[in-house]
Order: C-alpha cells, then sequence, then structure tokens
C-alpha cells in the first residue's frame, strides 16, 4: 500500500449526503474523516427543520446507513410518511452520526478554508497525482488527504434578488428587511410577519412552502398581505405536475398555492425584474425595472429572497476544476441536469465518471455538484456517493453500474418562453410516455386548463401598488 492510500478520506460536510458517504466509506474499509462547519451533524437541514419535504422518507434515507442503523436496532420511520427537516435530523441523520462506526471520525466546528496538494500549487504537474490533499481549516489547523469529498452544500450561499445575478441596488443596506429562504413564518419568526406586507421572490418550491405559510398567517392575523412575485408570465412552473405529480405532497404543494392564489390571498405579480431597494420609514421600497427601461416600485415589510442558490467553489481555487460555465457543476454533468434544456427529459443515472475534475481524487457530490440547477434530490446524492466510494475503493464495476430510480418532477422549464406554451413539459400528456431511468425534470399535464387572471406591472388591480422583484 502506497503512502497516500493510508491516509484517510476527507468528507467535508455531515448532511445526509456527507454521512450516507462516511457509511460507504466504512463498509468498504476506507479510513475517513467527516469535517461539519456546524456543531452537529445536518446543520444546515436544522434551519428549515420547521419545513416538511415532499418526498417520503424512502427517499431520503441512504441504503448504506440504513444497513449500519439497522445492525443497531434502529427503528425505522414509516416509509411512506413525509418528514419535516428537524424529523430528518433527530430520527435519521443523528441516529446515525452517533453510531460506533462513524462517530469517531466526525469533527464538529470544523470549517475547510481551502483545499490544495501538500507543496504543489494549481499550476505544479510532475507528481501531482500521487501528492496528498492539503486540507487547511479556518482556525489554521492542516490535514493530510488521499482524497475529497465535498459534500458541503449550498445553503450558505444563496443567490441574490437582482434579476442579472448581481445584487440589486441597495440589497446590502436592506439586510434588516431581508429574509433568506424558509423562515420558520408560524413559529420562530411569526412576529416577523404578522400583521406585515411582505413580498416573496421566487419561483421554487421554497418560495411556494413559504407563501403557503403566510397564507394561513393571514387568515388568522389581520393585517397580514402576502405578495408573490416572479420573473416570468406564468406561475405554471411553480404548480408543477398538481395532480399528476408523482409525488402526491410536491404536487399538492402546486395545488394549494393555486387555489390561493385564485382566491386572492395570494397576490401574484408578474414580469418582475428587481432594480433597486431603498430603506422607506421603516419598510422597504423595492423598485422594478422593466424590458423597456421604465420602472415602478412597491412599498412592503419584509421581502422573502427565495431565489435559490449557488455553488461556492472557492475552497477548490487551487484545484484543477472543469467547471461547466453556466452551471458551475462538471462539464460532463451539467448538460444532464440544465433545467433550460431538459424540461422534458430526465436526468440519467450517473456517478463518479460525470463527477470527476481533472483534479484526480476530489469530488463535489450532492447539492453542490448541481451548481445552480435546481433539480437535485437526496437520493441522487446517495447514489453520487457510491459510485465515488466503490471508485476510491478500485471497484470499477460497481462505480459505473449507477442505478436510479427516482419520482418525476412538478418543475417545468425554467425558461420563461417554454414554460407559458402548451409545447413545454407543462403541455397536454402525450399519448405514450417513453420508458426511462432517472429523475424527470419536467411533467407532462402541469399547465392550466384556463389561463388565470394574473396580476401584471402593468395592469395591477385598483387601489393596490404595482411592482415587485425577479424570481428565479
Amino acid at each position: 500500500m502506497s503512502t497516500l492510500n493510508e491516509l484517510p478520506v476527507v468528507v467535508i460536510g455531515a448532511g445526509p449526503v456527507g454521512l450516507a458517504a462516511a457509511a460507504h466509506l466504512h463498509e468498504r474499509g476506507i479510513a475517513f474523516t467527516v469535517l461539519e462547519a456546524g456543531d452537529t451533524p445536518g446543520a444546515a437541514v436544522r434551519q428549515w427543520g420547521h419545513v416538511r419535504v415532499f418526498s417520503p422518507w424512502r427517499y431520503n434515507i441512504d441504503p448504506a446507513a440504513r444497513r449500519l442503523l439497522d445492525e443497531a436496532g434502529w427503528v425505522a420511520p414509516d416509509l411512506e410518511a413525509l418528514p419535516t427537516g428537524a424529523e430528518l435530523v433527530g430520527d435519521y441523520l443523528q441516529p446515525l452520526a452517533q453510531l460506533p462506526q462513524l462517530k469517531p471520525h466526525l469533527r464538529y466546528g470544523a470549517r475547510v478554508e481551502a483545499i490544495s496538494r501538500l507543496g504543489l500549487d494549481r499550476l505544479r504537474t510532475a507528481g501531482r497525482e500521487s501528492t496528498p490533499f492539503l486540507v487547511r481549516l479556518a482556525d489554521g489547523e492542516e490535514l493530510l488527504a488521499r482524497a475529497v469529498i465535498d459534500a458541503s452544500g449550498t445553503w450558505g450561499t444563496p443567490n441574490v434578488l437582482g434579476a442579472s445575478g448581481l445584487p440589486a441596488r441597495g440589497e446590502t443596506t436592506v439586510a434588516a428587511f431581508l429574509e433568506h429562504a424558509l423562515p420558520d413564518v408560524l413559529g420562530a419568526a411569526r412576529d416577523r410577519f404578522a400583521g406585515r406586507h411582505t413580498l416573496v421572490v421566487g419561483a421554487g418550491h421554497s418560495a411556494a412552502n413559504t407563501l403557503l405559510s403566510l397564507a394561513e398567517l393571514a387568515e388568522s392575523t389581520p393585517g397580514t398581505e402576502v405578495t408573490w412575485a416572479i420573473r416570468t408570465a406564468s406561475p405554471a412552473r411553480t404548480y408543477g405536475g398538481e395532480e399528476a405529480d408523482a409525488l402526491p405532497a410536491r404536487g399538492a404543494l402546486g395545488s394549494r398555492l393555486r387555489a390561493h392564489v385564485d382566491a386572492g390571498r395570494i397576490r401574484l405579480l408578474t414580469g418582475f425584474s428587481v432594480h433597486a431597494l431603498t430603506p422607506t420609514g421603516g419598510r422597504v421600497s423595492v423598485v422594478v425595472r422593466h424590458a423597456d427601461g421604465s420602472e415602478e416600485s412597491v412599498t412592503v415589510d419584509r421581502i422573502v429572497a427565495a431565489t435559490g442558490f449557488r455553488p461556492d467553489h472557492s475552497i477548490a481555487a487551487e484545484l484543477r476544476l472543469d467547471l461547466d460555465p453556466v452551471m458551475g457543476a462538471t462539464r460532463a454533468l451539467a448538460p444532464l441536469i440544465d433545467p433550460n434544456e431538459h424540461s422534458c427529459g430526465t436526468v440519467p443515472p450517473h456517478g463518479v465518471n460525470e463527477l470527476t475534475h481533472p483534479e484526480t481524487g476530489y469530488y463535489a457530490v450532492g447539492m453542490k455538484s448541481y451548481g445552480r440547477a435546481p433539480t437535485f434530490l437526496m437520493a441522487t446524492g446517495y447514489e453520487q456517493v457510491r459510485s465515488v466510494v466503490a471508485a476510491l475503493a478500485g471497484d470499477w464495476a460497481a462505480a459505473r453500474d449507477v442505478q436510479l430510480d427516482l419520482p418525476e418532477t412538478g418543475v417545468c422549464n425554467s425558461n420563461p418562453a417554454d414554460s407559458a406554451t402548451g409545447d413545454s413539459c407543462c403541455g397536454p400528456a402525450p399519448t405514450a410516455a417513453p420508458a426511462a431511468r432517472g429523475l424527470a425534470t419536467g411533467i407532462s399535464g402541469g399547465l392550466l386548463s384556463a389561463p388565470l387572471n394574473l396580476v401584471t406591472l402593468d395592469a395591477a388591480p385598483a387601489g393596490a401598488q404595482a411592482g415587485g422583484c425577479c424570481g428565479s
């Protein structure tokens, strides 16, 4: 055995995918260390612990982790039930992290600051593949590793409100009025929203969850107003498959949201592109710019930026990464997950081959591997790490035998021009669907059978304020 292979594999992040990687490494007899920046396993998941996920337990438990837990006498939850984030941590991740096979190898409060090769910067080639990785922590400690599995996710790097991918003017100065995705509207954060006017920006499932909570709050608390702003001309992408969704809870999410919009409990504003934000008498004024250069504004009390997330690859700046310039995923994976191209197709099973960088032994997995694509599910990450760990063990037959059985999603095309047409993934159901493995990024039947009476920037209801923000 070489000196390099005597070193452990460093896993960054003790969330669902990071702990799954640890379970697979244990099964393969490969030494490992898990570095978690938070104080507990699933630290990021705990921040949205009040949210109930739309995928049942059977999609959220890694097979290798399940085997370890079963050996310890773990009582599995109802596999068809829908866990909250808190239940995901308390009933699965916490027991998994406490297992004697994993616990001694987990380190908390260990934030990774940078990854490089010992004694080599990015320019040096000779001997690179046989040189250990150098992992530097925020406190200055350095660890050596034979490989690095980066499952650090994207929770800490949300997208900005500005439609151009840059912060809107004044965005940093109104931080006191901003909420990032999935605030606990009906719980710990209730006082920030009750009796106030909230603008939710975004067209994904995070926005939908927050809007439904705000609508519930508005029913019991007078003066609570809810406005939903999206950049596109239609909310069809957010409504998704509704009754046709393979995950009923996700389909119900879209159906309930549509009902609130139809009933006027949520005011929907379309065609929004946020330009500037300004504090105004204890509130915030949001200036919107139209395509023709004209501007309008709306004044609200709170803004929820449910505009998605982006990966932060800065810790790997001294590694040789081959990232797609659009998605921020590997070049091999990007065309398989790009929502601009594959809204009606599938994300095929993928593993180590699609996750490999020129920097041998470094793999970004989980949510981070998808870059800016919004179609990631935990089960995808579990299969990624199974394949990567098999490759690290030299079992290339298993590494390349990638299997993925996922439900069709209700997420439609992210292209504004396509999402409102009958030819998109949300159009009429085809007579016969082709057989395919993997995750469908679009689903037939999601387009509304009758158009909604939408509020646009140029046609606000009488007495209402016009304006708004970009959607995601």
